[in-house]
């Protein structure tokens, strides 16, 4: 059973302008500023960050679900581009908790302070203490493993390995690629797929980066100038010059913004 279970995005547009935004006070209980606010794709990028994060993977039909369709929404109608994000968003973050008590585990989702989703997951019990699990900063490699997730059956083509390969210098401080590591993987699958025609038979994102924490022999918290360096690693690599949604640089962006409201 779930409590402030957010509405579906195509409530916001019976009987209004098609061109409106979906805002934060269409689908969620929130007030204040934030309500007036469209969401925008990055803030999705966030939650479904926190989300895989937290609980191992994003919910079907939850909070960051909900985001992502609104965002998309947002942007196809052209009133959010797809690189922006929500500025009180921004500033204060996104978090997704969990805290057991006694067989439930109560799930609270919110966004610059205002809880925007809580759901209550039957557990086992094993104890009755009260167990607040607090939100860590986000690896490097935790951040390509949540990509294996949000993206992963994008083919892996070379803007991925460029990004992928940033992110490995980045975490181990080296700019020496490791052979058979995260970075020369990356890059062998992208080589491969470039002689094929059929997506179906291409090296996938959630192959290369499955597991991407325990591989690198040295990681660290997602910094903005981490965020920075990867995105711009997969820029400079893509025809499009855009970055591709979930993907290997707006997980790592996404992760920097979470961990900015850390104590790293």
């Amino acid at each position: 059973m779930s409590q402030g279970q957010p509405r579906r995005p195509q409530e916001s547009t019976q009987g209004g302008n098609q061109q409106d935004p979906i805002k934060y006070g269409d689908v969620f209980n929130v007030s204040g500023e934030l309500a007036d606010k469209p969401i925008a794709p990055q803030d999705a990028a966030m939650m479904q960050t926190a989300e895989t994060q937290v609980l191992g993977q994003t919910q079907k039909g939850g909070t960051a679900a909900v985001m992502q369709a609104a965002a998309t929404r947002n942007e196809q109608v052209g009133v959010v581009g797809h690189n922006d994000i929500t500025d009180i968003a921004g500033e204060q973050g996104v978090s997704v908790a969990e805290t057991d008590v006694a067989g439930r585990r109560i799930i609270t989702e919110s966004v610059a302070g205002q809880v925007v989703g809580q759901y209550v997951q039957a557990v086992p019990v094993l104890t009755t203490q009260v167990d607040a699990v607090q939100q860590s900063a986000i690896t490097i490699g935790e951040a390509l493993e949540a990509t294996a997730k949000t993206a992963g059956d994008k083919p892996v083509d070379q803007s991925d390995a460029a990004a992928i390969q940033a992110a490995e210098v980045r975490a181990t401080g080296s700019n020496i690629i490791i052979p058979g590591g995260l970075a020369s993987t990356a890059q062998s699958a992208a080589a491969h797929n470039a002689t094929l025609d059929r997506d179906e038979d291409k090296i996938k994102l959630n192959q290369v980066l499955t597991g991407a924490a325990a591989r690198l022999p040295a990681d660290k918290a997602v910094t903005r100038q981490d965020a920075e360096g990867v995105v711009s690693a997969e820029l400079r690599n893509n025809p499009n010059v855009a970055t591709h949604p979930g993907g290997v640089a707006a997980s790592v962006a996404a992760a920097a913004r979470l961990n900015e409201n850390v104590n790293i």
